[in-house]
């Protein structure tokens, strides 16, 4: 899980039309040529290619990746995973989290507030894996104090940031 940004406490972006229009198409479909994603947007490839450049350089684009299947590469059972400290302590929550970053079935973790402190997106090949996870790697931690396990059955995708962001 990245370290928080700093954009995380700066005020929002300053974004016109053709920046959100870049965004949505880029969320759509990441694989768009730049000659493509221009005429998207209606400018000038050059001008598509400064717009991007700005948008990354300002770190509003962070990154391109691959959506892979878990499926696919044999991890056909996901699960979310709430985890309660016993103690907050500085040294004991960058402990918890070293742990997590080093555990390879977590997709995502959330430091979250409310009566837990961590939510884990996991993928694993089966029931049996999940559990080792959950009484091998996670309830033996010295702080840990509670688990909590549901089953995925379905992922749903949301329609997108770019979306998110214009009804706000």
């Amino acid at each position: 899980m990245p370290a928080p940004s700093s954009a995380q406490n700066a005020r929002p972006a300053s974004l016109d039309a053709v920046d959100l229009t870049l965004l949505a198409e880029l969320e759509r479909n990441g694989r768009l040529t730049n000659a493509a994603l221009a005429e998207r947007a209606g400018i000038a490839e050059s001008t598509c290619t400064q717009r991007l450049r700005t948008l990354r350089d300002r770190g509003v684009i962070r990154a391109f990746r691959a959506d892979i299947d878990p499926a696919a590469l044999g991890l056909g059972l996901q699960a979310l995973i709430t985890v309660r400290l016993g103690t907050h302590g500085r040294e004991q929550v960058r402990s918890f989290e070293q742990r997590v970053r080093s555990l390879p079935p977590v997709l995502t973790a959330f430091h979250v507030a409310g009566a837990d402190d961590y939510l884990l997106h996991v993928a694993v090949p089966d029931a049996a894996a999940l559990r080792e996870l959950v009484l091998e790697h996670l309830t033996t931690q010295p702080h840990v104090r509670h688990v909590e396990t549901q089953l995925v059955f379905e992922v749903i995708d949301g329609p997108g940031l770019v979306a998110a962001g214009q009804s706000a």
